[in-house]
């Protein structure tokens, strides 16, 4: 159980990098969420998803927000 929490701690995301995105559609900052590992745009109403520690910011990745 450990092993497996040290590795999910790696696979965060950089927090300096994730102040440097925006939304690839609206530009505007974007806001992490740590529960469900997504970016969040709320302009665009789309969830990107970070997947390895990577944001994957392409819209056709993303998860429509209701």
């Amino acid at each position: 159980m450990k092993e497996e929490t040290e590795r999910a701690e790696t696979l965060r995301p950089d927090p300096k990098l994730l102040e440097l995105l925006v939304c690839p559609l609206t530009k505007t900052p974007l806001v992490y969420d740590r529960e469900a590992n997504e970016l969040v745009s709320r302009a665009a109403k789309l969830a990107f998803p970070i997947r390895h520690g990577i944001p994957i910011m392409l819209v056709s990745e993303a998860r429509e927000l209701g």
